[in-house]
């Protein structure tokens, strides 16, 4: 069984279908850290596509510290399924949680100031 599929019947672009894949593989831990991916060579071959294009979505998940190349071994895994979210994404999720964290905290009648003094103190350690 393939690890990445595309379908050509989406309107999606193939690259962004395959970064998808490759993101989400390693979300759903298909892919584990430190996991090595096909070469670019041997995944174009795979998908029947272009090796640029495969070239070109290796290229910004390892700009995103996603995936690491070594020059000569390959492609690895390099982060956690949370990190391999796109950033819009984590940064959706990040505020759905502080909206929650504050109404929370509103509702056992705290204030937003109270709740940061709180968070500052905890984190000043770090």
């Amino acid at each position: 069984m393939a690890l990445f599929t595309l379908d050509p019947r989406d309107r999606t672009p193939i690259y962004a279908q395959l970064e998808q894949g490759i993101r989400a593989a390693i979300a759903t831990g298909r892919l584990a850290a430190g996991a090595q991916l096909p070469t670019v060579r041997q995944l174009a071959v795979e998908l029947r596509i272009n090796a640029n294009t495969v070239a070109r979505v290796y290229g910004d998940p390892v700009r995103a510290g996603v995936l690491e190349t070594r020059r000569g071994v390959g492609s690895f895994v390099s982060s956690t399924p949370a990190q391999a979210q796109p950033k819009r994404d984590r940064d959706r999720r990040l505020t759905a949680f502080v909206t929650r964290m504050l109404a929370d905290a509103a509702a056992a009648g705290f204030s937003a100031r109270e709740l940061l003094d709180v968070l500052a103190n905890r984190t000043q350690g770090d």
